[in-house]
């Protein structure tokens, strides 16, 4: 439910604003900031009113904010959405990646790949999908790699175990 109401915000904003890459560098870090704990308490407690909470949002985003994202953020204010501020920006950074078909993915591997590897990777992808695609490379325990792309919906995973069972069935099944 959450984030049809916040689609409907992202829609709205992105139609009126006319840099919107600019305003989601704003909101990106809005968003952050808002994810944390004491913030999001702030912004559900009742006992703080819909203005002070409008103006504590307001006054994060500087000097000289976007007039169309402050009067985005009274309006979020005054239907008491302010706390959906980092959904908004999930949906405003998927659209903003389909526009533009440049996407970000993450590959989780035990070891760290070189950079040769890594580009190699990212073209394979973007022959596959037809979009641009950057990963960023996560330790974990996994042994081998797995690539996750969520906005394309693409996950792919290379065990050393797994390929080791495959390899063991078909000899079996070849005797």
């Amino acid at each position: 439910m959450e984030e049809l109401i916040a689609k409907r915000y992202a829609n709205a904003l992105s139609s009126v604003s006319k840099n919107l890459p600019e305003l989601l560098e704003t909101l990106n870090l809005l968003a952050e900031v808002i994810d944390t704990k004491e913030v999001k308490i702030t912004l559900t407690s009742p006992i703080i009113s819909s203005e002070e909470k409008r103006d504590m949002v307001l006054s994060a985003l500087g000097k000289n904010p976007d007039a169309s994202l402050v009067n985005f953020i009274k309006i979020l204010g005054e239907n008491r959405r302010l706390d959906l501020i980092p959904t908004i920006t999930k949906v405003l950074n998927a659209q903003q990646q389909r526009i533009s078909n440049e996407y970000e993915g993450v590959l989780h591997s035990a070891s760290t790949l070189d950079a040769d590897t890594l580009s190699n990777l990212e073209g394979t992808l973007a022959k596959y999908t037809g979009a641009t695609i950057k990963l960023k490379q996560e330790k974990s325990e996994l042994d081998g790699l797995r690539v996750l792309v969520d906005d394309l919906g693409i996950e792919v995973n290379f065990s050393k175990q797994k390929v080791k069972e495959q390899l063991i069935d078909f000899i079996t099944k070849s005797l």
